[in-house]
C-alpha cells in the first residue's frame, strides 16, 4: 500500500456522507403499494416519524442514542441499507474500523447500488491506504449518483495517488462543474499540480 501524498493547498479528502430522507425510485410499478405499506408500518412516534427518521434526527443532533435507534430501525426492517450506512459512519468516527466496514458492506448487500455506502466504504479504504479498492468504490458511487460532487473530488485524489494524472484531471473538472464557483476554486491548486505533472510526463516522453 502506498503512502498518502501531501496534496497542495486545501486539497484534503472530503468526509463521510450521511444518508438523509430521500425519494426512492421504484423500478417495478407493482412494488409501489408494498413499499408504501411497509413504510407506513414502521411509523412509531406520535409525530409520524419512522424509526429511521428518528435515528437520523438524533444523529444530526449528535445524540449518543443515534446508534441504538439505527439498530432498532434495522431490526424493524425500516430503511435497512440507509440505517446500516449511517451506523457505519458512527462506528468509523469511534475508530471502530472493523464494525464500520461491516456496516457499509452489509448496506451494499441489501442494496448493491447504494451510492452513499459505496462512497463511505471508499473513504474507509482511503484511510486504510488501500487506494485501489477506494478507487473502485468511488467509481461505483459515481456511476450510481453522478450528481454527488464529493465523489469526484475524492476520486480525483485517489487517481492522482494511483499515478493516473490524466484521469484525475478529467475527474476534477467534473467536480468543478457540479459545485459553486467558490467551491470549485478549492480544487484549482490541485488541478494546476496535475496539469504540471501531465506536462512533465509528456516532456519526458519526448525527451525534453
Amino acid at each position: 500500500m502506498g503512502e498518502i501524498l501531501k496534496f497542495p493547498g486545501d486539497a484534503v479528502k472530503l468526509g463521510y456522507s450521511r444518508v438523509r430522507k430521500r425519494v426512492r425510485r421504484v423500478e417495478d410499478p407493482n412494488q409501489l403499494d408494498l413499499f408504501l405499506a411497509a413504510t407506513a408500518r414502521f411509523s412509531s412516534s406520535g409525530q409520524g416519524q419512522s424509526l429511521f427518521e428518528q435515528a437520523l434526527l438524533s444523529d444530526e443532533r449528535g445524540d449518543l442514542q443515534a446508534a441504538e435507534l439505527y439498530t432498532k430501525a434495522i431490526e424493524s426492517q425500516d430503511c435497512v441499507p440507509d440505517a446500516f450506512c449511517n451506523l457505519g459512519i458512527i462506528e468509523s468516527k469511534k475508530g471502530n474500523t472493523a464494525k464500520a466496514f461491516d456496516c457499509f458492506t452489509t448496506s451494499l448487500k441489501h442494496d448493491p447500488r447504494h451510492s452513499e455506502a459505496h462512497y463511505n466504504l471508499a473513504n474507509l479504504y482511503f484511510e486504510l491506504n488501500d487506494f485501489r479498492l477506494a478507487q473502485i468504490h468511488y467509481e461505483m458511487a459515481a456511476e450510481v449518483d453522478p450528481s454527488f460532487a464529493n465523489i469526484f473530488f475524492n476520486l480525483a485524489l485517489v487517481q492522482s495517488i494511483n499515478n493516473e494524472p490524466a484521469a484525475a484531471t478529467k475527474t476534477l473538472l467534473s467536480y468543478q462543474k457540479l459545485v459553486s464557483p467558490d467551491e470549485a476554486r478549492h480544487a484549482d491548486e490541485l488541478l494546476h499540480t496535475l496539469r504540471q505533472t501531465l506536462a512533465a510526463t509528456r516532456g519526458s516522453r519526448l525527451g525534453v
